[in-house]
């Protein structure tokens, strides 16, 4: 890595500011995370060993974000897709350097759909308006996944009329919904999800395994550091040889489908219903069998103290596991947890609660540069 800074004209204008470390130059940025991380872990072992820390993974400092969640703002005629500010109100940022160059060229393309369609942008202080935002994401082979946001269905038969023109001046766009959100709240997205297109999820081909993402899914922002992070684990799986993996908050299946092995048995758990069918729709294309990999819908809690592995994979949410999750995880014993946090403190705040794990390696992986945020993957073994 070099000392390279980031030029920003948004950031310079103080339009946006959510690049809070874009004035750090990124060796920096990725030492500076690799010595938090540490220093958080550290102070919670209380006597268990340190472990390996492994070089961490670096990002492309741009054109990473394969996921842009966009407000939109101004009018039909002249659209805004980008953020809104309470002082400054809507600000565009089709340009921002962070997103893929595959969803900078679709940004005003979706815009003009904006004007076309007679999208009224949702007005923040008024509360009038019906498009509140657009969400983008591209696969690695180019693909796109499109979702308006809106606060009810009235758009409906005009967005249909008008989408074999967005669909002909997008021609990597394969699925396009709308999504209702009709509550006055900062709540990015609604219950209610209506597929346009024929197609319903969208292909992710990540290290040679097929995962489905679809439009509720939860799938990681950058790609390319996803892709390491599930190689990663991968290796460190196959180095303990479990009979036996259970992962929990499996979505779409990514790190089930990435260690699954002859001889060994994966159980993916995950709440979302949705989730659950887009992973055996994965785990289908990837040639595996049920007796090799399955997906349960329902509480990674409950289900923890039903059944036993040799090793349990967890990626939890930014709050992490908590106490309750945690301690059962203490209580039922597996010989090793791969832990794949987000968070550093609520992943310290875990591994305080679990006494009889010991961390055997770890590695930061510098899924959102420009920011304090990252992910770090951590291997715990059973000591007592």
């Amino acid at each position: 890595m070099t000392g390279l800074l980031l030029q920003c004209g948004h950031y310079d204008r103080f339009e946006c500011r959510s690049c809070t470390w874009l004035e750090r130059p990124y060796d920096a940025q990725l030492a500076d995370k690799q010595t938090a991380t540490r220093e958080h872990l550290s102070a919670v072992l209380d006597g268990r060993p340190e472990p390996t820390w492994l070089p961490p993974v670096a990002s492309a400092p741009a054109g990473f974000r394969t996921k842009a969640k966009m407000v939109v703002g101004g009018t039909v005629d002249e659209p805004t897709l980008g953020l809104w500010d309470p002082q400054r109100g809507a600000v565009d940022l089709r340009d921002c350097a962070l997103h893929t160059a595959g969803i900078r060229s679709a940004l005003p393309v979706l815009a003009a759909f904006v004007t076309r369609a007679g999208l009224a942008p949702y007005d923040v202080p008024t509360r009038s308006g019906e498009l509140k935002h657009v969400l983008v994401t591209e696969s690695p082979a180019g693909e796109l996944m499109v979702r308006w946001v809106l606060r009810s269905t009235e758009a409906d038969a005009r967005i249909r009329k008008h989408l074999p023109w967005l669909l002909d001046r997008v021609p990597g766009l394969r699925v396009v919904t709308l999504n209702i959100q009709p509550a006055h709240a900062a709540l990015l997205e609604g219950e209610r999800e209506v597929v346009l297109t024929e197609q319903a999820t969208l292909p992710m081909q990540v290290n040679g395994i097929p995962l489905h993402l679809g439009p509720r899914s939860f799938f990681q922002t950058n790609t390319d550091v996803a892709a390491a992070l599930y190689r990663t684990a991968r290796e460190w799986v196959d180095e303990i040889q479990p009979a036996t993996v259970h992962d929990l908050y499996c979505g779409v299946g990514g790190f089930a489908l990435h260690v699954a092995a002859p001889g060994r048995t994966v159980t993916g758990i995950e709440i979302s219903v949705d989730a659950v069918a887009a992973a055996e729709r994965g785990r289908k294309g990837a040639g595996l069998s049920p007796s090799q990999v399955r997906f349960v819908a329902g509480d990674a809690t409950s289900y923890l103290l039903e059944e036993r592995a040799d090793l349990v994979v967890v990626n939890p949410p930014r709050r992490g596991l908590g106490v309750d999750l945690a301690t059962r995880l203490e209580e039922a014993g597996p010989a090793a947890v791969l832990y794949s946090s987000c968070n550093p403190e609520t992943l310290a705040r875990d591994v305080a609660v679990m006494r009889s794990y010991a961390p055997v390696r770890a590695q930061v992986l510098d899924m959102f540069p420009q920011t304090a945020h990252l992910e770090v993957l951590v291997l715990l073994a059973r000591v007592g």
